[in-house]
């Protein structure tokens, strides 16, 4: 079993930051994750991160890790799948191998939220997507549909049109709710038409997806048709290896963290879209991820440690 004095679990806009301000106040660190880079490698361009006007997703996670690799901090690609007290100490079991830590933050992002409709398993993978920035190429020259009024939303519908003839976003609301840069963008943009106060309820095709089903008529018909769907209607906390420990929840499922990004359990920290910060951002979660390396120092320092 390898030991380390802090355990970053998740090597995402979050966990990255906090692996680098740990290496900085001399800690011992590793950073275990399932997917490096995080669901911020599914962004197409990102305009909001201070010190970089434009660059994609892909881009900016991978200068992130190669500030890490430059404090000789490894990076083991595997999942945790358990976390257990042992004294003052933590054991983290990844499928593995197992790692001893003083301190852990918890980095875990979030998945992707369901729709949860008939056809949406079945044509996963054919037509049905949730990332653009993955398969936009795919569907040139097809029409396409979008579900969900986030701004995230908006901007997968907006990348969708450089590849599709015409592109629908389909919200249960009155109004999406982008920010008013990328809002300003969907109104410029011919090819976005949106249907409010509409929800899908079905979706359907032969090999690959040929139209949907909506709840209330669009043009006359409860049919859209369709060459592509994706649906970005939100996301669901990875809390789960937080709950285990007694680590506290809120009503979403998210980690109850501090403004120094502590938890409820002294040596457990959480950062980025897993904790429970209102404005989820990149940079918010480096934040709080700087935050958490902080607070590990602070703890691990002031603490006696038995040998």
């Amino acid at each position: 079993m390898q030991e380390y004095d802090f355990v970053v679990i998740g090597g995402g806009s979050a966990g990255y930051p906090a692996a680098i301000y740990a290496a900085r106040f001399s800690l011992k660190t590793v950073v275990i994750t399932k997917e490096r880079g995080g669901l911020l490698t599914t962004t197409h361009v990102v305009e909001n991160y201070p010190g970089f006007i434009r660059l994609s997703g892909p881009e900016l996670m991978q200068n992130i890790e190669d500030h890490v690799k430059d404090y000789d901090v490894p990076i083991v690609d595997d999942e945790v799948v358990d976390i257990e007290k042992d004294g003052d100490y933590f054991i983290v079991k990844a499928r593995e191998d197992q790692y001893k830590a003083k301190a852990i933050v918890i980095a875990t992002g979030t998945e992707r939220r369901k729709l949860d409709v008939p056809g949406e398993k079945e044509f996963y993978g054919k037509g049905v997507s949730y990332c653009a920035t993955c398969d936009a190429p795919l569907f040139k020259g097809k029409v396409i549909g979008v579900v969900g009024g986030s701004d995230s939303a908006a901007k997968e519908a907006l990348l969708l049109a450089e590849y599709g003839s015409k592109v629908y976003i389909i919200y249960r609301g009155d109004q999406i709710h982008p920010e008013p840069i990328n809002m300003r963008r969907v109104e410029e943009n011919e090819k976005i038409e949106i249907i409010p106060r509409t929800n899908v309820v079905t979706i359907k095709g032969d090999k690959f997806i040929t139209h949907v089903v909506l709840d209330r008529p669009y043009s006359g018909s409860k049919e859209l048709k369709l060459g592509g769907l994706f649906i970005e209607i939100g996301h669901l906390p990875q809390s789960e290896l937080a709950k285990k420990l007694g680590v506290k929840l809120n009503e979403k499922g998210e980690i109850i963290i501090d403004r120094l990004s502590r938890t409820n359990v002294p040596g457990v920290y959480a950062a980025g879209d897993v904790a429970d910060m209102e404005w989820k951002q990149a940079i918010t979660g480096a934040a709080e991820g700087c935050v958490a390396a902080y607070s590990a120092y602070e703890y691990i320092s002031a603490k006696k440690w038995d040998e």
